[in-house]
């Protein structure tokens, strides 16, 4: 009886360790999933990139431990971890940016085509916003070649352009966050030789929580949209 017993104390505590193992196990299980939620709710066991926007899966549980989920939601692209300097030689990451409406477009400097007119929407936008709105507004130029760009060049840029009061800000980033940018936003751009880019002619607006709220395709086209999503945003 005795035998039985002690056969039945080692045979509980072996369930005991493999019941704890299991649960550690489960603990243990990581969940991937894009910032962006391009495939919804999908979730990934391993890491890699997202099947639609390229960008990296990010670890679920990491994010919702930095992340207040209360101010800033999944597709805000605040979630984006990726350096950038400004114009000023300030490094900052995008959260940075958080609590003013964005207007960002993706250009480089030495272009002598399609970016002049892109400034000149800028331009034109913020021409159309009252004032008392522009505290609440930040105009973000990225450059698609960091190389060139420099933030140096930029601040040049800014200053030969008009740009450089308050609410006007460069971004010079890495190649790769550069790229998982332009993803985010669905700009196509492709280098085509040292000095020069094909790329898309957008214009985005952001909500103060970085959500994107508005798109204007096309050079020289009515913004009268774009004006009425910036004054509706900015408005409170």
């Amino acid at each position: 009886m005795k035998q039985i017993k002690n056969s039945f104390k080692i045979l509980a505590l072996v369930m005991l360790l493999v019941s704890c193992n299991s649960s550690k196990k489960s603990d243990d299980v990581s969940a991937y999933q894009c910032p962006m939620q391009c495939e919804g709710e999908k979730m990934y066991s391993k890491p890699g990139t997202c099947s639609v926007c390229k960008m990296d899966l990010k670890l679920v549980e990491a994010d919702s431990k930095v992340l207040n989920t209360d101010e800033i939601s999944e597709t805000s692209i605040f979630n984006l971890t990726s350096k950038w300097h400004t114009e000023e030689n300030e490094t900052i990451e995008l959260t940075d940016l958080k609590g003013k409406t964005l207007v960002i477009v993706m250009i480089y400097t030495s272009c002598k085509a399609a970016c002049p007119r892109l400034v000149a929407d800028m331009r034109n936008i913020e021409a159309q916003i009252p004032k008392e709105n522009l505290d609440k507004l930040n105009f973000v130029l990225i450059s698609i070649d960091p190389e060139n760009d420099t933030p140096e060049r930029l601040k040049a840029f800014a200053i030969e352009n008009y740009m450089n009061s308050g609410q006007w800000t460069f971004l010079q980033g890495t190649e790769s966050g550069v790229r998982e940018f332009a993803n985010v936003l669905a700009m196509k751009y492709k280098q085509i030789s040292p000095i020069d880019f094909s790329h898309s002619n957008i214009i985005s607006v952001f909500n103060s929580k970085g959500e994107l709220a508005h798109q204007q395709e096309g050079l020289g086209v009515d913004s009268k949209e774009t004006v009425a999503t910036i004054l509706e945003l900015t408005q409170n």
